[in-house]
């Protein structure tokens, strides 16, 4: 059962309260060196900024889709690249950045399987020229309560689903991520279970605004991004967009997901934006946007769906509060 804030507990919490607690204790050393000096939490995210080395991408040649652009100024690049979440490169936002020069992206190949009736492995080529690639704007919204606004480049991921022709059976979409402890420093914390995975069900998959991301800014994906393919679900909050996807499995039931197997209270299977649900630790309703807001700034409001309200319709008769 979701616990409910009171009215003056509604700020974003400290980073014990957001974040597991043996995640917390291990990023103290590193957060207490940047604390130092910092004014207002400001100098914090520019600290965390600065370990970001991102050198310039292979070029993707992508038309704007017009019906995708979040009326947002779009995040700065050092700032969408510098403040992430990947585990799998460490816990600090400023970690992958720092860390993920390890992962080799070349060659790569995404297997897809399970209940379709043309099981195959692509390489990334083959990904790129699979559909037509669209740049489109969109929001991103983290459980922690951060936001950015990027512009992506894909194409839906229902050109794929349409390519491997899932069969009836087919129900669910499983995404596996890589686990490679020789690229992946973070997979030697026991913080989650390894490889990640996460899912959707099957009208989620195949709807327009579901992004199959192999790049942003009309680059390729920089590795801390989820280099070299990725999965963007606008609507969700960003743990449901899986990073480094190595296997797509279609499926007849319900898949376990990474977060909702470390915590089913916190982290539901659907995770759609609501800011009407409150995570048990902190509320949903308000949200910062990175690389605009300081820690003194006023909060945007966080939207229902992120904003998408085209992706209601999925759920319509559910409660999204017990299916969170």
């Amino acid at each position: 059962m979701l616990i409910k804030i009171k009215p003056d507990q509604i700020d974003i919490p400290t980073s014990s309260e957001i974040t597991p607690k043996e995640v917390f204790l291990s990023r103290r050393r590193f957060m207490n060196q940047l604390a130092v000096g910092a004014v207002a939490g400001g100098a914090l995210l520019n600290a965390g900024m600065a370990f970001a080395q991102t050198p310039a991408g292979r070029k993707l040649a992508a038309a704007r889709n017009g019906l995708y652009v979040a009326p947002d100024k779009p995040t700065a690049f050092k700032d969408a690249t510098a403040y992430n979440n990947f585990y799998e490169f460490g816990t600090g936002k400023s970690d992958p950045a720092q860390n993920a020069g390890t992962l080799h992206t070349s060659p790569w190949t995404v297997s897809i399987e399970g209940e379709v009736k043309r099981p195959v492995t692509m390489d990334l080529e083959r990904l790129l020229k699979l559909a037509p690639l669209e740049e489109r704007i969109y929001r991103l919204r983290c459980v922690e309560g951060w936001s950015m606004v990027i512009p992506w480049v894909g194409y839906s991921l229902s050109a794929l689903i349409k390519q491997v022709e899932p069969t009836g059976n087919a129900k669910y979409i499983e995404f596996v991520t890589l686990a490679d402890k020789r690229q992946m420093p973070g997979l030697s914390s026991n913080v989650l279970q390894w490889p990640y995975t996460e899912g959707l069900r099957m009208d989620e998959a195949n709807h327009p605004l579901t992004l199959l991301t192999l790049g942003m800014y009309g680059e390729v994906l920089p590795n801390q991004n989820g280099a070299p393919v990725r999965i963007v679900v606008p609507w969700k909050y960003g743990f449901k967009s899986a990073k480094s996807i190595v296997k797509i499995r279609f499926l007849k039931e319900q898949p376990p997901t990474s977060w909702n197997l470390y915590a089913a209270n916190e982290y539901g299977f659907y995770s759609n934006v609501n800011p009407n649900v409150d995570h048990p630790r902190w509320s949903q309703a308000t949200e910062r946007r990175i690389g605009e807001d300081g820690f003194f700034a006023k909060k945007r409001k966080t939207l229902l769906f992120n904003g998408y309200n085209e992706a209601a319709p999925l759920y319509a008769g559910m409660d999204l509060k017990k299916f969170f």
